[in-house]
């Protein structure tokens, strides 16, 4: 197969949420999805990120001329290598690392639909079924929904749960410490309570609540503070019992490697750290023995979650897993807390393009 056989393209669409959302340090109403596709023949390989609509521009203008190179499209490692070097003047983290990440996956998955492979075979891996926790809790629901929302989970049989604090820039630590102790009472003893503070509070704050997050038996404290502090990160991570969380925005296996030794596991997200290239890369490149963890989109994270040698779990992120079981076949909720290995050709999800058209910006 040459690169004149395989046309790469890319579209954005909105999907309002069904509530607004707000963390500790942002609110939106809207998620927006950025979808490449490459085709070649009769198979279409797709992957996507949730980023501005700005990142369709960057896999046009940048990272389609690259697939279009004199060399086999299938090696994706080597059309990965060719693609960061082509992003190297327009910077890697942030916008372009998410198209990046998109069009890694479309080329993965291509290459399975066309080898009818997969992407565990492709791998020569084992995969494997993979944890999932439920993810949400915005600090935007007032206690109806969020009770609801976490009764909900805890129905489905997930073993852990997850909400957002550091309301308003950490302003509203009471109310923090009580949708905490609300979450704690709707899910019992037995499934545990993550917290995700987005970055909001100062290092003396996060380890004066995360002290007060350890009565309620809170085991996972993530991003107490701004994932570009890593001495603030370790300092509250010695502060606490609870385990310390992040690595959301490690953009390449670099950044994530520095930050693996200052958290007790590191997350990483497919969509944002070069797809399931980057993320297998990233995972070479950490300490051995570090324990690893799905940042959202669930679904696309699967594969590569379900092969990775120490990974705890996936977030079943509220609005990633909404989209997803709207417009992506091969979405079904978890089984026993696990969402089970995909078996068919690519990464076994199949975006529907005609039911997005609705939601398409660019």
């Amino acid at each position: 197969m040459t690169s004149e056989d395989v046309a790469l393209a890319a579209a954005a669409y909105r999907i309002p949420t069904d509530a607004p959302e707000a963390d500790g340090t942002l609110a939106w109403d809207s998620t927006t999805m950025v979808v490449a596709t490459a085709s070649c023949g009769g198979s279409v390989g797709t992957g996507w990120t949730y980023a501005p609509a700005a990142a369709v521009a960057v896999v046009e203008e940048l990272l389609a001329p690259v697939v279009a190179e004199d060399r086999d499209p299938l090696d994706v490692e080597a059309t990965w290598e060719a693609m960061v070097r082509q992003v190297r003047n327009a910077g890697r983290p942030g916008l372009v690392g998410m198209a990046l990440s998109a069009v890694d996956i479309a080329l993965w998955d291509l290459r399975g639909r066309v080898e009818g492979r997969a992407l565990a075979d492709l791998w020569d891996a084992t995969p494997v079924p993979v944890e999932a926790y439920g993810s949400g809790g915005f600090t935007t629901y007032d206690e109806d929904r969020l009770t609801t929302q976490l009764g909900g989970w805890r129905d489905l049989g997930l073993r852990d749960v997850k909400i957002k604090i550091a309301e308003s820039w950490g302003h509203e630590e009471q109310r923090d410490l009580e949708r905490a102790a609300t979450a704690r009472k709707v899910v019992g003893d037995d499934i545990g309570v993550f917290v995700d503070a987005n970055g909001g509070y100062s290092v003396t704050q996060a380890c004066g609540v995360g002290r007060r997050l350890d009565e309620l038996g809170v085991a996972w404290f993530e991003e107490p503070v701004s994932s570009d502090d890593l001495t603030g990160l370790d300092e509250v991570r010695v502060s606490v019992r609870a385990d310390v969380a992040a690595g959301e925005y490690g953009y390449d296996e670099a950044s994530l490697a520095r930050m693996a030794p200052y958290v007790d596991c590191l997350q990483l997200d497919v969509t944002r750290c070069g797809g399931y290239t980057g993320w297998r890369r990233a995972v070479a490149a950490v300490p051995p023995g570090t324990e690893l963890s799905a940042h959202c989109a669930p679904y696309l994270s699967l594969p590569v979650a379900a092969t990775t040698p120490g990974l705890r779990h996936v977030e079943w992120f509220h609005d990633h897993v909404r989209i997803a079981q709207l417009l992506v076949d091969g979405c079904p909720d978890p089984t026993d807390a696990h969402l089970a290995p995909q078996v068919a050709p690519g990464h076994g999800l199949t975006f529907r393009t005609a039911g997005a058209e609705a939601f398409r910006v660019t």
